[in-house]
């Protein structure tokens, strides 16, 4: 079973840079989505055309506005794994209303697509982040009582030194704050494991690049966009990978491989 996570920075534009090939060409049993920027009236008006994929869409109530979605291979259960139950939100309106977190319901474990809020230029919402933070953790230990959870998407932090090219430069700085990477450290040792690491130990690769100077092309990255996993359940993932060559975003695919 192949799930991907790719926040696609407005799914309009990334249309307009071949999602649908990239949707084609990888075939994800899951695709994870996160910073859609579209509203369901808005939605309505285009003819958008995921062949053989069922669609979860939940929206932020300010248009424009991050937002989140999840595509899922229809036909038989890849894997095994079908789709038991789906919600949106953690039921928190403070971030409800920007269509932060999905929940779906496997047969094995929930998956959870969270678009973490980023803290701003002067650290305007590093308060609202941090709470957005406590509250997921708090959330996805509450669903790991009844089976293990697997969370993607967009972390909106650089964990360690070796999640970013300039690490010096860009100490305290939003993404990169002693605050945030605290947060970080505290969901891993609360039972969950960054399954990139996991799997490929100290290998130096990026998902986010600033659209500022040439950035991507001389590859000055962040890693902030993550597949996180309960420990029962890490054994099963077989492949944890960054799809640092898709174009269509300011961030790129990441994934995982999980066996059943």
């Amino acid at each position: 079973m192949k799930i991907i996570s790719w926040n696609v920075n407005g799914i309009r534009a990334a249309i307009k840079k071949d999602f649908i090939r990239f949707l084609e060409k990888e075939k994800p049993d899951i695709l994870c989505l996160q910073e859609i920027k579209i509203d369901d009236v808005a939605r309505a008006k285009e003819s958008f055309d995921f062949k053989n994929y069922e669609e979860y869409w939940y929206p932020a109530q300010k248009k424009g506005y991050s937002g989140t979605a999840i595509l899922v291979k229809s036909g038989p259960p890849a894997g095994g794994f079908k789709v038991k139950s789906y919600r949106n939100g953690m039921g928190i309106k403070k971030f409800d209303r920007e269509g932060r977190v999905q929940i779906l319901e496997l047969e094995k474990f929930y998956l959870i697509n969270a678009y973490y809020p980023n803290s701003n230029h002067e650290l305007s919402r590093l308060g609202y982040k941090l709470e957005f933070n406590k509250e997921i953790l708090k959330y996805s230990k509450k669903l790991e009582r009844k089976k293990p959870v697997v969370i993607c998407g967009d972390f909106n932090v650089a964990h360690e030194e070796i999640d970013l090219a300039r690490p010096k430069e860009n100490i305290g700085n939003p993404g990169f704050t002693y605050e945030e990477r605290r947060a970080m450290t505290e969901f891993l040792r609360a039972g969950f494991i960054d399954s990139y690491r996991y799997l490929n130990g100290q290998k130096i690769q990026y998902t986010w690049w600033s659209y500022r100077a040439g950035a991507r092309p001389r590859n000055i990255g962040w890693r902030i966009d993550y597949f996180c996993a309960s420990e029962k359940i890490k054994k099963q993932i077989k492949k944890a990978f960054i799809l640092d060559k898709i174009i269509g975003s300011d961030h790129c695919p990441v994934g995982i491989e999980v066996n059943s």
